[in-house]
C-alpha cells in the first residue's frame, strides 16, 4: 500500500467532512487507506460521518488521549509506505498526494514533507516551514520583532521568512496540520512522543527525523486550506498554556545545560507576558464589559442630574443619600435587562445596543412610575441618563472593536452578499444547506464553473470584475466541476474583504474561517435550530433559574405538589448551579445543540424513564424541540407535568 492518511478529530465534524471528501478525491490512482482517530467527540462526529465514509477505518477513543496519542494509534493500524498525519480542519487538492509521493521517490534523502499552507481566506500561513526553537527566536517572536521584519533572516529565523513560501526549501519543523512521513523513518525514530498532548510533538517528531540522517522538505508544489484554530483557538488562556508548556518540554528533553536555561527563561517569560495580555483582553470580554458598562451607566445617570440640577430645574433639590441607594439600583436593572436584550453576545451588534437600551429605558421608566411618591425624583433623570449611557457604551465599543478587543464578525457575516461558485446542480446543493442554516437570504445569485454557462451571472474567471459590479462580500466555491486546484489559483487574486466558504457536492455543509487565530464556521442543518441561537438559550436558562427558585421558596407548598419532594429540591440545586436543565432531550442519538442533563424529556417523560416509542419517533421529537423551541413550550410542559419535577 502506498498511503496511509490518519486524521485525529475532536468536535470538528462539518470540517471533518469537507477534509474527508476532499481525501477521497486525492486517493484514486493510488492504493490508500483513511484512519480516523476520534478523541471523544461530543458532536455526534461519528453517527454523522460514519455513513457518509464506510471504505473508512474509524478509531473510538473513551476520553480525550492528545494528538500524539491518538496518531500514534492510527499508526499502528497503518500499512502504507507514506504515512500522512492530516488534520481535520484542512482540504486538500486532487494531484496534492501523488505529487508529495513523487517528491519523495525523486529525493532519496527526504525523511518527511511538509506542504505550503494557506488559512481559509488564501493567505500563506507562516506556520508551514519553521526552524528549531532557539533562545534567540524566542526572544525576537515575544518582543514583535518577527513581525516587525517578516522577511528577516534574523529576526523571522523562527518562521523562516527570509525563504520564499513559492520555492520548495529544506527546513527543520514540519507542521504537525499535514506531515507526511516514510513509514521506514517512523519505525527508526518511532512516532509521536505522547509526553506532549497538543503542540509541539511535530517539532519534536521533527527534531528526531533530522537527528536520524534525513532531511525535512517544505514543499511548494501544491498546496492545502487549513481553517487554522477549530479545537483549540489562538488568543485563549489555554491555547497559551498549552503551546508554551509544550515548547518548555521540547526543550528540557532536546537541550541541555545553559541553553536549555536560557531558553525556558524565555519561555516562562512569554507564557506569563501573554497570559498577562491575554487575561486581561477576556476580563474586558466576559466579565470586566458589564463592570464598564455598568460605571458608564451610573456615570450617565450622575451626570444627567447635575446638569439638570444646575441647568434645567435649579430650584429642585434632590436627596443624594436616596439617589446613592437608586442609582446602583437602576444601574443594575439598567444591564441586566440589556443582558437579556443580548447585549453581551459573543458578536457586538449595534442593533442590539440600540434594542437593549430602548427596553432597558422603557422598563426604568414603568418601574420608577410605581415606585411611592417619596422615592421619586424625575424621568427626565432616567430618560436622558439612559440615552447618555446609550452613547457613552455605543462609543466604548467601537474603541474595543477599533482595538481587536471584541469583534463585530457576525454583524458583518449577517449583511453579506453571497455568490455560488458551482454548476447549476451543485449551486442547488448549496444552497439547500444554506436554506437548512437560515441564510438563503444572502444569496444573490450563481457564478458559473464553464465559460459556456449563460445562465448564470458570470463566470469563475471573472469574479474581480463580477466584485466590482455587485459587491459581493462572500464566495461559496463547490468543489466538484471546479477543481480544488482552480481554486487553489485564483482565492490569492480575490479582494480581500471577500469571505470564502468550502462545499463539497456530496456534502451537508459549508465550511470557512476568516482568520487563523479565530473559530471557523460551519454552516449546516444545525444553524437552523432555535436552540442555537444565543437569545433562546439566554431565555431557557432564566426559566431554569426562576423555576428552581421558586421550589425553594415555596418547598413547604412542594411537600404537596410533587411525588418526590426531597429529589425535587436535589433537582433545584442542581439546576441553580448549572447541572441541569428541567426540559430537555429524549435520551437517546442527540445530534442537536447541546442541553444539560434534563429532568423531563421534551415529551413529559422524566430523563430517568425509559421511553418505549421507537428510536426514530424520539429522534423527530428531539429534533422538533432544538428547532421550533420557545421557552413559553417548556414553562407549558412544566406546569402540566409539575408533579414530575421530583423524577
Amino acid at each position: 500500500m502506498q498511503l496511509s492518511v490518519i486524521i485525529v478529530n475532536y468536535n470538528v465534524k462539518h470540517f471533518l467532512e469537507q477534509c474527508l471528501y476532499s481525501v477521497r478525491r486525492a486517493t484514486p490512482g493510488l492504493t490508500a487507506e483513511v484512519i480516523v482517530v476520534d478523541n471523544h467527540s461530543e458532536d455526534n462526529s461519528l453517527g454523522y460521518l460514519q455513513p457518509r465514509f464506510p471504505e473508512i477505518q474509524f478509531i473510538v477513543n473513551p476520553e480525550n488521549l492528545g494528538f500524539a496519542k491518538a496518531c500514534n494509534q492510527g499508526l499502528k493500524l497503518s500499512k502504507g509506505k507514506y504515512i500522512l498525519f492530516l488534520n481535520p480542519d484542512t482540504i486538500v487538492p486532487e494531484d496534492c498526494f501523488k505529487k508529495c509521493i513523487d517528491f519523495f521517490e525523486s529525493h532519496t534523502d527526504a525523511g518527511a514533507l511538509g506542504i505550503k499552507m494557506l488559512d481559509g481566506s488564501g493567505r500563506f500561513l507562516k506556520e508551514s516551514k519553521r526552524s528549531f526553537p532557539s533562545p534567540s527566536a524566542a526572544l525576537y517572536k515575544l518582543f514583535g520583532l518577527s513581525g516587525l521584519f517578516p522577511r528577516s533572516k534574523v529576526f523571522s529565523k523562527y518562521h523562516l521568512g527570509s525563504l520564499s513560501p513559492d520555492h520548495t526549501h529544506e527546513i527543520d519543523v514540519l507542521a504537525g496540520a499535514f506531515m507526511m512521513v516514510k513509514k521506514e523513518v517512523l519505525e527508526k525514530t518511532g512516532g509521536f512522543d505522547e509526553i506532549f498532548f497538543m503542540y509541539g510533538e511535530d517539532v519534536d517528531l521533527s527534531y528526531r527525523i533530522r537527528e536520524a540522517g534525513y532531511k525535512n522538505y517544505y514543499f511548494s508544489g501544491s498546496s492545502i486550506i487549513h481553517f487554522k484554530g477549530e479545537s483549540t483557538r489562538k488568543g485563549t488562556l489555554n491555547y497559551i498554556r498549552m503551546f508554551y508548556k509544550a515548547m518548555s518540554i521540547f526543550v528540557r528533553k532536546q537541550y541541555s545545560g545553559s541553553r536549555a536555561w536560557i531558553f525556558n527563561f524565555f519561555v516562562h517569560s512569554a507564557i506569563w507576558f501573554r497570559a498577562m495580555m491575554t487575561a486581561v483582553a477576556n476580563f474586558i470580554r466576559r466579565l470586566g464589559l458589564p463592570v464598564v458598562d455598568a460605571g458608564v451607566t451610573l456615570f450617565s445617570f450622575w451626570g444627567v442630574k447635575y446638569f439638570w440640577n444646575e441647568w434645567v430645574r435649579p430650584d429642585v433639590r434632590y436627596d443624594n443619600r436616596l439617589l446613592w441607594t437608586l442609582f446602583p439600583i437602576l444601574t443594575v436593572v439598567f444591564l441586566v435587562i440589556a443582558y437579556y436584550a443580548g447585549l453581551y453576545d459573543r458578536y457586538y451588534k449595534r442593533p442590539r445596543l440600540i434594542r437593549s437600551a430602548l427596553i432597558a429605558t422603557v422598563v426604568l421608566l414603568a418601574g420608577y412610575s410605581l415606585l411611592p411618591e417619596h422615592y421619586r425624583f424625575s424621568r427626565a433623570i432616567i430618560l436622558f441618563g439612559s440615552i447618555l449611557s446609550f452613547v457613552l457604551i455605543g462609543l466604548l465599543r467601537w474603541i474595543f472593536i477599533s482595538t481587536g478587543i471584541l469583534s463585530n464578525q457576525r454583524e458583518q457575516n449577517e449583511e453579506l452578499n453571497t455568490v455560488i461558485v458551482g454548476t447549476a446542480e451543485e449551486y442547488e446543493n448549496a444552497l439547500h444547506v444554506m436554506k437548512q442554516a437560515g441564510y438563503a437570504e444572502r444569496v444573490i445569485g450563481r457564478v458559473a464553473v464553464y465559460d459556456s454557462d449563460n445562465t448564470a451571472m458570470s463566470d469563475w474567471k471573472k469574479l474581480n470584475q463580477l466584485y466590482k459590479d455587485t459587491g459581493f462580500r462572500e464566495i461559496i466555491f463547490c468543489i466538484g466541476n471546479l477543481t480544488f486546484k482552480d481554486i487553489a489559483g485564483i482565492i490569492p487574486a480575490l479582494p480581500r474583504p471577500v469571505k470564502l466558504k468550502f462545499h463539497t457536492g456530496e456534502s451537508l455543509s459549508i465550511v470557512g474561517s476568516d482568520s487563523k487565530n479565530t473559530s471557523g464556521e460551519a454552516l449546516s442543518v444545525e444553524n437552523g435550530f432555535a436552540l442555537s441561537d444565543p437569545y433562546h438559550r439566554r431565555m431557557k436558562r432564566l426559566m431554569d433559574v426562576a423555576v428552581a427558585l421558586f421550589g425553594l421558596i415555596t418547598f413547604p407548598v412542594q411537600i404537596i405538589l410533587v411525588k418526590n419532594p426531597v429529589h425535587f429540591i436535589s433537582n433545584c440545586f442542581f439546576v441553580l448551579l448549572g447541572k441541569k436543565t428541567w426540559i430537555g432531550y429524549i435520551p437517546g442519538e442527540k445530534p442537536f445543540p447541546k442541553l444539560r442533563p434534563c429532568v423531563l424529556g421534551c415529551n413529559g417523560v422524566p430523563h430517568s424513564v425509559s421511553n418505549e416509542l421507537p428510536g426514530e419517533s424520539l429522534k423527530v421529537m428531539n429534533y422538533w424541540y432544538a428547532r421550533d423551541y420557545e421557552v413559553m413550550n417548556d414553562l407549558r410542559l412544566i406546569w402540566r407535568r409539575y408533579k414530575q419535577l421530583g423524577g
